[in-house]
This record gives structure tokens, sequence and C-alpha cells, in this order.
């Protein structure tokens, strides 16, 4: 049953990685902000961003509403992509004062899956970063898929590299129970073992799923 082979895999990376306490950030809010800015960049980079950002005094609903647009791309330049971000950071905190009075509270009390739509509907807001921002921001249970999530569940052989988000999503959130805590610590796992083991170029050495894994099969006895 693919429920109890994902809950077998969960247990694994966890004996492995222990509770990895994610997403860092002192604020809801802040989460949000660090889930737009890690578009395209490693977290190394969004730390010094939302730093940044921190010491500006601008990490705020109101601060980000009423900061100039090129004062904000210049603050998170360690970010990437910092003109582009500005302007996805403005969209989403226009859509939180136009739609929610500029509270997160607010944002998230009502119908999460209703939200989630909105949330899709705002320029520069994909499904990895809406499902982060419900997810880790507002405790809603709500699986993220990336990259990473992608990679190991191809080499597992559950599913292909081309298999599109919704699909990815819809396995977890079928095939597990609907806990946010699962949730969350299960994604932050998959991101951890992907930073040691299933990269783009595998390192496969010490891995402790290599028993599950297509890439070993070869290896394996029958």
């Amino acid at each position: 049953m693919l429920d109890a082979y994902l809950l077998e895999i969960f247990d694994l990376l966890h004996a492995t990685y222990g509770p990895r306490h994610w997403w860092p950030a002192e604020t809801p809010f802040e989460v949000c902000v660090g889930a737009i800015l890690t578009q395209n960049t490693n977290w190394g980079n969004v730390e010094k961003a939302i730093g940044n950002l921190k010491g500006s005094g601008i990490l705020s609903p109101e601060a980000l509403r009423d900061v100039p647009a090129d004062r904000l791309a210049e603050t998170i330049r360690p970010a990437g992509y910092f003109n582009v971000k500005s302007v996805r950071l403005k969209d989403f905190v226009g859509y939180l004062w136009e739609r929610h009075g500029g509270s997160l509270e607010r944002m998230f009390a009502g119908e999460w899956r209703e939200l989630r739509e909105e949330l899709l509907g705002v320029r520069g807001i994909g499904p990895e970063t809406a499902d982060s921002i419900l997810l880790y921001a507002g405790d809603k249970p709500t699986f993220v898929v990336d990259a990473y999530t992608r990679r190991l569940f191809a080499a597992l052989g559950v599913v292909d590299r081309e298999t599109g988000y919704e699909e990815v999503r819809s396995l977890f959130m079928s095939n597990l129970p609907s806990d946010v805590r699962l949730f969350n610590e299960y994604h932050a796992l998959i991101v951890e073992h992907g930073k040691h083991h299933c990269r783009k170029r595998p390192r496969c050495a010490g891995c402790g799923l290599h028993l599950f894994c297509r890439a070993n099969a070869a290896e394996r006895p029958a």
C-alpha cells in the first residue's frame, strides 16, 4: 500500500536526520516573505535578504506596502532577481491589504482551499510558494512539492521526473493523514535528504534509502 510505503520512507528519513524545525522564522509574515524570496535561489541568500529587511525595519505588511520599490529591491539584492522579487512582494502585500486588511490572521481564518486559489491568483505566487505559505505560515494541511520531492520519489519509482506539481501533491495528500506536523516535517526531511544525497548528481554513498532506490536496483539481489 502506498500510504504505508510513504510513512516508511518518512520514518527512515526522520531516523536519519531527526526533527528539522522548519520553517526558520520569527513570525508568520517572515515565512511568507521567505517563501517568495526563496524562488530560484538558496536559503543562505534568503537569510541575508531577510536580515537586510529586519535591519532596515521594513519586515512588516505596513512597511513593505509603503517602501519604494527601488529601495525594497536594493534591500533584498542578496536573494537574486531582486527587481522581480520586489514586485512580487509588493503584489503580495497589496493583495493582503486589499483582501484582508493587511492581517495574516484574517487571511488564514477562512477555508484554506479557497485561500489557496486566492493566493494562486496573485502575480508571482505559484503552487509551491502558495503551499509553503499555507503550511508553514498558516498551519494548513497542504503538502509542499519542490524539485527535491520530484527527484527523490522519481528515484524511488513512485513518480516520474516529469510528473506535474498537482499530481505529486495529490499523491501525498491522498495517502497520508491530513496532519500539519507530518506534512511540515516530511517536506523538511525531503529537502535535507536532497541536499545530502538525492542531488542532480546523486551521492548514493551512505544513503539510507538505497534499498528502495531504482538507481541501485541492478545491484540488489532478486
